[in-house]
């Protein structure tokens, strides 16, 4: 049987198991808000929420989409009891999720939350080329529109519960400079580029699409500011086997075996490496380029 832990409604799930479907192949999805319980029958372990249920040894391969397997901890009112219990159940479920990372898998929970910081120090050891950048709380030594702000996390969606109003974060050329200080903030030396690439890796393979974001005010720092009424033009690409290679290392350091990749074709020939993401959309650049992932990854799995 195929587990499958991810959000709610998230639509990339959706399309994976309607391959499943078709292919008339088991599988359970787990839900954010679902929480399991540890349990015995028939001398097997039996996780089982008030939704669904499965056996540990029934699970055959594992896709870590998106969210976690959430395990309730049972509470006793004697205090030392209690205590004692409570380490119990932590090397219970430590088992339990070391089991499921045994079994054949997309990715892991315990490495999707990956640190851009570290991805960018192996990605240097590995040989990829990566625009130079450095930490900071001010803006005294920014070289004013030649430098670039990003999160040093992934993209975190800012909520104003009071005003009903929600934003995301994007990549973004300084212009000024900053009198106060502020939280330690990622600034990278902003490349010229010709073109941006998005790659998608699934198990020692490469899927690449070029993304001609530069003719567009709008995409030329952060593509993800979409233009829906003027697309970037999107083509499939094929990265020289020289950097897919050095991807393929990356990721096996990382210890990944599914992820995006973020590169920029600069106007000086090199490539350079941005970013992996462990989630990554790529329903887009499927379709776009004809690569069909969502049958390879439920052929996977």
């Amino acid at each position: 049987m195929i587990l499958i832990i991810s959000n709610n409604n998230e639509r990339t799930t959706n399309k994976i198991i309607e391959w499943l479907f078709e292919m008339e192949k088991e599988f359970i999805r787990i839900h954010e808000d679902e929480i399991f319980e540890i349990a015995v029958e028939n001398k097997k372990l039996l996780l089982r929420s008030s939704r669904s249920s499965f056996f540990l040894d029934e699970i055959t391969s594992v896709w870590y989409r998106r969210g976690r397997l959430k395990i309730k901890r049972l509470k006793y009112e004697n205090p030392s009891v209690n205590a004692h219990m409570n380490e119990v159940q932590h090397w219970l479920e430590d088992y339990v999720r070391t089991i499921l990372e045994s079994k054949k898998h997309i990715n892991k929970a315990s490495n999707s939350d990956i640190n851009k910081l570290l991805v960018l120090e192996e990605a240097k050891k590995i040989g990829l080329e990566i625009p130079e950048y450095y930490l900071a709380d001010n803006t005294d030594q920014v070289s004013l529109d030649k430098t670039i702000v990003k999160t040093i996390g992934g993209n975190p969606i800012l909520d104003d519960i009071d005003k009903d109003l929600n934003g995301i974060m994007y990549t973004s050329t300084v212009h000024k400079r900053e009198k106060a200080k502020f939280f330690i903030t990622f600034f990278q030396d902003k490349i010229e580029k010709e073109f941006e690439i998005r790659t998608f890796y699934l198990n020692g393979k490469c899927y690449s699409m070029a993304i001609f974001s530069q003719n567009d005010e709008r995409t030329k720092t952060d593509f993800r500011k979409y233009n829906l009424e003027k697309p970037n033009r999107n083509v499939p690409y094929n990265l020289s086997s020289c950097i897919e290679e050095k991807i393929k290392l990356l990721m096996q350091a990382l210890d990944l075996n599914c992820g995006s990749l973020d590169f920029l074709k600069g106007k000086d020939g090199k490539f350079y490496f941005l970013e992996v993401n462990t989630i990554g959309q790529f329903l887009g650049l499927s379709h776009t380029c004809n690569y069909s992932l969502d049958k390879k990854i439920a052929d996977y799995l």
